[in-house]
């Protein structure tokens, strides 16, 4: 004759105490912290269609003329030209770079390290963040030296 010994109960209180303590820590309504950025800073996607940072839009009066935004910029690169090649933003803003050319390119910040994208395949999208102090920033594409455009905070 076996005797039972209430393990079986023991395992199913062990059981419901951790099932109890896994679903208190998964239902926490105190939110995230939202990050904070302290300066300029610059990240590039994949070219896999992975979220590069930015969801705004652009204002823009033209293909080859300016743009002026509050949020989010956007600059286009194709045939080896910065579109817009003179774009205002605000300080702190996010400046999106798509890179539609069939080659390699960065947008980097002349003189001062303001800002720079790193390489941007063809096809990929880069963001930085525009500088906190107003002024004009010219820029250039590191490899093709010769595109060029400027970046105006106010």
């Amino acid at each position: 004759m076996t005797r039972t010994t209430g393990r079986p109960s023991a395992v199913l209180a062990l059981v419901a105490a951790l099932t109890a303590v896994l679903a208190a820590g998964c239902s926490s309504s105190a939110p995230a912290p939202a990050s904070t950025s302290t300066g300029p800073s610059a990240t590039a996607s994949n070219g896999t269609g992975a979220p590069s940072g930015s969801t705004g839009g652009s204002s823009s009066t033209g293909n080859s003329g300016s743009s002026r935004s509050t949020a989010a910029t956007t600059v286009s690169i194709k045939d080896f030209k910065f579109s817009p090649g003179t774009l205002t933003v605000a300080p702190g803003a996010t400046v999106t770079v798509t890179n539609q050319d069939s080659t390699t390119h960065t947008l980097t910040s002349a003189g001062q390290k303001a800002f720079d994208t790193g390489s941007i395949a063809p096809g990929a999208t880069a963001t930085f963040t525009a500088p906190d102090t107003p002024g004009p920033y010219p820029y250039l594409c590191t490899i093709h030296q010769f595109m060029t455009g400027t970046l105006t905070v106010q």
